[in-house]
């Protein structure tokens, strides 16, 4: 399962650069906000455990959206301040305190799943709006390079540093934004603050996908049958991506 995920980690990071390359940073994030880490893993957890104990780790992801969503809404902010080691580290600190604190809440699952699909929406409205034009990114192949093993690197340790910690700790590392950590201390050096909000802004659209999938799966799972189940997840995903992106286009115009 390390390999799986480390390998899925760097494909992730290799698609996302690559929509930014073609699309611009806004698309490159949106890709990255999405389930393509999560989703495979999920599919192997459906094959190896009881669907009870998917469905416990789905409802355990979706209380962590919402510090996933702080995460990114703090890293654009500190963007336009601070370089990226310091939005960095604020960034993971407010993951870290907001996840603790949910998982300490204990919040009914209903209350978890409507926070899950509403957090997306609250961070559009609390990240700052970007001024950045959207275009082609120029991203050097060895810069390709970089960014893979910085986001491989990270999910490493996280991944070691859980097995040797409490539970509840344990959950909440395994739920970091790895690619929404990695990205912008690439793109905020190399293309500036204005940048970097647009790939972080692109991030929480993404999000709305995330927060779909695992929604889905944790009802679907409780009324049918795994494959019906993570097919009506990936199904939840891609609709709510596209309704996400519908209404920014109706927005726009």
């Amino acid at each position: 399962m390390l390999a799986l995920k480390l390998l899925l980690v760097a494909v992730s990071v290799l698609l996302s650069t690559l929509a930014a390359r073609r699309f611009g940073h806004a698309a490159g994030g949106a890709v990255a906000g999405m389930p393509m880490i999560a989703a495979p893993i999920v599919a192997v957890l459906l094959v190896d455990l009881e669907a009870s104990q998917v469905r416990a780790i789905a409802l355990g992801t979706l209380v962590c959206v919402p510090a996933a969503i702080a995460h990114i809404v703090a890293f654009a902010h500190a963007a336009r301040r601070f370089r990226w080691p310091a939005g960095l580290a604020l960034a993971l600190g407010v993951y870290l305190a907001t996840a603790l604190a949910l998982t300490q809440a204990a919040l009914p699952p209903a209350a978890a799943c409507a926070l899950a699909l509403a957090a997306p929406g609250l961070g559009l409205w609390a990240a700052p709006a970007s001024t950045h034009a959207p275009g082609a990114v120029d991203v050097p192949r060895a810069e390709f390079v970089l960014r893979i093993a910085a986001a491989v690197a990270m999910a490493l340790v996280i991944v070691l540093g859980a097995d040797h910690l409490p539970a509840a700790v344990s959950g909440v590392l395994l739920a970091v934004p790895i690619t929404g950590s990695v990205l912008p201390c690439f793109t905020l050096p190399r293309h500036g603050p204005e940048a970097t909000v647009s790939l972080l802004g692109g991030f929480v659209r993404g999000l709305h996908g995330f927060a779909a999938f695992f929604v889905a799966l944790y009802a679907a799972l409780g009324a049918a049958g795994k494959l019906a189940a993570f097919m009506l997840a990936l199904a939840a995903a891609f609709a709510m991506a596209a309704l996400v992106q519908w209404l920014r286009r109706r927005a726009a115009q």
